[in-house]
């Protein structure tokens, strides 16, 4: 029986076609993308930002100011005083200063891919579990059906007086031992889907693959690392942040430039009046003192924590690309060799010959089957681990 798991097992994992992980994985993840709450706040903070960076590239309100002054000595008329103005930067302000916005926008929709991947990630690994879990609760239903033939055997062995009462003890034990394990795996699953049903929002989620569609062979580290450059959030969120940056130096640049003043004046005094347009300027001496400086120091902080990010984050997907490459290596071994084993089988043959006693028997089958289990953690954690190297592609 064993064997035949195995096999099975070693089938689906290492089939060829290099087809993506399961549809039903995608609908999920999908689902989740819309209905997670942080994720719609997050949505609905783009939009009150995005409107709050555009307002900041608004002309100034217009001014309007009059006077009358009938008070005073005077043996003219009185005298009143009318003007509008408009108050304005440099128009090659409001170009760069677009540009920034425009940046600025960018960087806040990969801030959201960046949220959007640590909410997918632990999703999508949720869903291995559970695929994991299952697999490991149809080993245990065959389990728990072996344990009761053998209770049973043992207690037809007891009723003809061929066995003692200890041995029967402990042929029940054991099958309730194995019903036991049904039990947690079922409540590990319920909180597995609990914690996906979180992430959706509160919204259940009907999940149910049964085996991983995935083949574990991976591309080599170079391929992969090229990849993570070009399309990782993490990493375009920090070159974006440099744009921004250099585009904000352009922006206090132009700021240099002086701020200009237009409008329309009007003046009357004794029945006369005088009208004409009204013209201003700024001095730049003082309001711009160090801002393009405080902006290039900006910049230059922005490249040097990215080449600081980047090579941490390339440090760390060595780290797991090696330590998958091992537990590849390490899952290989066990399959190759519970392939070519018939353990369970064997033992089981022993045992009903009165070759060796339950308790023999029992021992050197939790031995192997402690070893199948421990296949079964390992493909888990290599799916699980796989998902975070290629995370990027979420």
């Amino acid at each position: 029986m064993l064997k035949k798991i195995v096999f099975a097992l070693g089938g689906c994992l290492f089939a060829l076609g290099g087809f993506a992980q399961s549809t039903q994985i995608d609908q999920v993840l999908q689902e989740i993308e819309q209905n997670n709450k942080e994720l719609k706040a997050f949505q609905s903070l783009m939009e009150s930002r995005e409107l709050d960076l555009k307002s900041g590239n608004n002309l100034a309100d217009p001014q309007v100011a009059a006077f009358y002054l009938p008070f005073g000595e005077h043996n003219t008329g009185d005298y009143s005083e009318f003007q509008v103005s408009q108050s304005f930067e440099f128009p090659t302000v409001y170009a760069a200063r677009s540009k920034w916005i425009d940046k600025q926008t960018d960087q806040l929709q990969l801030e959201y891919n960046q949220r959007r991947q640590d909410i997918l990630l632990p999703a999508k690994k949720f869903c291995l579990e559970l695929i994991s879990l299952t697999k490991r609760k149809e080993v245990e239903l065959l389990r728990v059906e072996q344990a009761r033939q053998v209770f049973d055997q043992v207690q037809e062995l007891f009723e003809k007086e061929q066995v003692g009462i200890l041995e029967l003890n402990k042929a029940k034990i054991a099958w309730m031992q194995e019903q036991f394990q049904i039990e947690q795996i079922e409540n590990e699953i319920q909180n597995v889907q609990l914690s996906l049903q979180k992430l959706n929002g509160g919204e259940l989620i009907r999940f149910e693959q049964s085996e991983f569609s995935d083949e574990l062979t991976v591309a080599p580290s170079d391929s992969i690392w090229q990849q993570i450059k070009s399309i990782d959030p993490v990493i375009k969120a920090l070159k974006g942040g440099e744009a921004v940056a250099m585009q904000q130096v352009q922006v206090q640049k132009n700021q240099l430039l002086p701020n200009l003043t237009a409008g329309f004046n009007h003046q009357g005094v004794m029945g006369n009046n005088y009208s004409g347009v009204y013209g201003g300027i700024s001095i730049p001496l003082w309001n711009s003192r160090n801002k393009v400086k405080a902006a290039k120091a900006q910049y230059q902080y922005r490249q040097s924590n990215t080449e600081a990010v980047t090579t941490e984050r390339h440090s760390n997907f060595m780290e797991q690309y090696n330590q998958y490459d091992l537990m590849l290596r390490k899952y290989r071994e066990y399959t190759t060799t519970l392939e070519g084993l018939n353990s369970e089988n064997l033992l089981l043959e022993a045992y009903q010959l009165g070759q060796i006693s339950f308790m023999d028997y029992y021992v050197e089958l939790q031995f192997y089957r402690q070893a199948y289990d421990k296949m079964l953690e390992i493909e888990k954690e290599l799916h699980q681990l796989k998902a975070e190297i290629m995370s990027f592609e979420l």
